[in-house]
């Protein structure tokens, strides 16, 4: 790593550390060209790496907010939108082989399972991987350029060593960046948290791969001037080495730990692990830099700095949702289908929008862990009218909340805790201490399209009735484009209707409900062909499993507008949804939505 100048009273294989800004020609090889220097400029060539690629994506962002604005307002009293539903040819071909592709030909979201407890995660979409391969070409070239293997080793190494030191800390910004929940680029590039975590996870086996190639460098320098022994106890006795050979320790550590079988067999052990060492990575590189005065230390300022203020920022979103005005009250319903539904009554009013999740702290039963899960269902208070005006302060917190609902299925761990607990208690309800961080996530708007196709596998029908309901509503009010939409829910068994049923219940009975909605119920393991019946024409009931490259051929058959797409369901249920919409992209406008958190 880059210095100003060696420590003081720092021994020569201690100050070789790092990169001495004297001159290049102390090192042979170098070609002249001050290595410190070309260190500095090859980390800030990686940022401005990511700059662009963030620029680009703001500007792609924007026109596609702005188009879909002018779509909205157009279409508000237009009943065919028939211009709107002429695909573009040139985008269609960028969507279905760019934008939507999976990697090979349908598999992205469907988890490679080796045992039902063994999981090694899931493959990249095209894009994410030609970003990721290229990300990580151009950390190998630049940990490699200019430096002369060919000549002196010793050289050689102390070069690569400093390189790869360098790269490694100006990784951890973005690293760091990545892994938090109010990370101001979700809203900003219009990309998934779940995205993020999966370039998180990359970015940092890149730091790791760069950590370990650098104290290795190290080693094997010292090594070939004083042998391996000596390499070792200066290592381990001169201070500043010691820590940062303790954070490569931590980096290294991390990477086994965060493997996919390991962190989703016992992902509530992996959380606080994966925390405590990146402390213990952080304090090391810190010491490392510090102590034998190494420029890239300003890096560290930000990667403390972005580690707080997601910090603070969840405590501030805690303090403010469940603290004062009485606090947050929870109501727990154990479900048939081994599920429960969670309202929270929140102690300050929540602006609720369809999209959006929370993260939910059981104290009583998880601690202090917290987890992800889809908001379903908002109530507001009564708007305080003339006739009842509160007398006084506390009346009008008191009136002024909001419900928060949630379904979470049980799992294991957690989940399976809550449900057990609450199944235990009398009528299946049990009220407990809940605290709802968020709210998250939203961005996904349905309201400038014509024809709305919703997609929903078992409990990821959480994720669908928020929009149900926002665009019903719209429709009513004439403040939406919807003129068709469409709700496929698929479930196991008829018994998990009850999961939403007081919510479908106010949504049947809104006014022109008939008019835009139409509700397909899939059962795949139904007991008796006596369960299914359909209720009406706009709420039928089928066996099985739906044929969705079927069901939307029909509907872009005669499709009003542009068509939008969502899913939010099991990992196979996405892939047939986004591969049939692949299909489709040169027979109408059509946009794909993937509403899904992988862990």
């Amino acid at each position: 790593m880059s210095t100003t100048k060696p420590a003081a009273g720092s021994t020569n294989s201690t100050a070789s550390s790092g990169n001495s800004t004297a001159s290049a020609a102390a090192i042979p090889g170098s070609g002249g060209v001050d290595p410190a220097l070309q260190n500095v400029l090859l980390g800030h060539y990686l940022f401005w790496t990511l700059a662009c690629i963030s620029a680009a994506l703001i500007v792609w962002t924007a026109s596609t907010r702005f188009f879909r604005y002018i779509r909205h307002v157009t279409s508000l009293n237009n009943e065919t939108q028939r211009y709107f539903a002429i695909p573009s040819p040139h985008l269609s071909w960028l969507k279905r082989n760019v934008i939507y592709a999976p990697l090979f030909s349908k598999r992205h979201n469907r988890e490679f399972q080796l045992s039902s407890a063994a999981n090694v995660g899931t493959l990249p979409s095209r894009l994410q991987f030609v970003f990721l391969v290229g990300y990580l070409a151009t950390n190998v070239a630049f940990c490699v350029i200019e430096i002369p293997f060919a000549g002196s080793y010793t050289a050689a190494a102390a070069l690569l060593r400093n390189r790869t030191g360098v790269l490694a800390v100006v990784n951890m910004v973005p690293l760091f960046l990545m892994a938090g929940r109010n990370n101001p680029l979700i809203p900003l590039l219009n990309i998934s948290f779940d995205t993020f975590n999966l370039l998180h996870r990359w970015l940092g086996r890149i730091v790791i791969l760069e950590s370990l190639c650098h104290t290795l460098a190290f080693l094997a320098g010292n090594a070939a001037k004083g042998g391996w022994l000596k390499a070792i106890t200066t290592t381990t006795t001169v201070p500043f080495l010691l820590y940062g050979f303790i954070a490569t320790c931590a980096f290294v550590v991390m990477g086994f730990q965060a493997a996919s079988i390991v962190r989703h067999a016992y992902y509530e052990t992996f959380k606080v692990l994966h925390i405590l060492f990146a402390i213990v990575a952080v304090v090391g590189v810190w010491y490392h830099l510090k102590l034998a005065n190494i420029i890239q230390i300003k890096y560290m300022y930000a990667v403390v700095a972005l580690w707080g203020f997601d910090r603070l920022a969840r405590l501030a979103r805690l303090g403010y949702n469940n603290l004062g005005a009485g606090g947050t009250k929870t109501l727990v319903e154990a479900l048939p289908g081994n599920a429960c539904r969670v309202t929270v009554t929140m102690a300050r009013p929540w602006f609720f929008r369809p999209g959006q999740h929370a993260y939910l702290y059981f104290p009583g039963i998880s601690m202090w862990q917290s987890h992800p899960f889809s908001a379903a269902w908002s109530d507001e208070a009564e708007p305080l009218d003339g006739e009842k005006l509160p007398m006084d302060r506390n009346e009008i917190l008191a009136r002024r909340k909001t419900t928060m609902s949630f379904v979470i299925r049980a799992r294991t761990g957690f989940t399976e805790q809550l449900y057990e607990k609450a199944s235990a208690c009398k009528d299946g309800m049990m009220f407990t201490k809940c605290l709802v961080e968020g709210p998250y996530g939203g961005q996904h708007r349905l309201e400038s399209y014509g024809t709305v196709m919703l997609f929903a596998g078992g409990v990821g029908i959480t994720q669908a009735v928020p929009h149900v309901r926002d665009l019903v509503i719209g429709y009513n009010n004439g403040t939406v484009a919807v003129r068709k939409l469409i709700l496929v829910w698929t479930i196991q068994s008829p018994e998990h209707l009850e999961w939403i049923r007081p919510w479908m219940t106010e949504i049947l009975s809104m006014e022109r409900r008939r008019e835009v909605l139409r509700i397909m119920l899939f059962v795949s393991r139904p007991r008796s062909t006596r369960e299914i019946h359909s209720p009406s024409a706009t709420v039928q009931m089928f066996p099985g499993r739906p044929n969705i490259d079927t069901l939307l051929g029909i509907e872009m058959e005669n499709q009003v507008g542009a068509i939008g797409v969502s899913v939010c369901g099991p990992g196979a249920l996405s892939d047939e949804v986004r591969s049939a919409v692949r299909k489709k992209q040169y027979q109408g406008e059509i946009d794909f939505v993937e509403e899904s958190f992988t862990w």
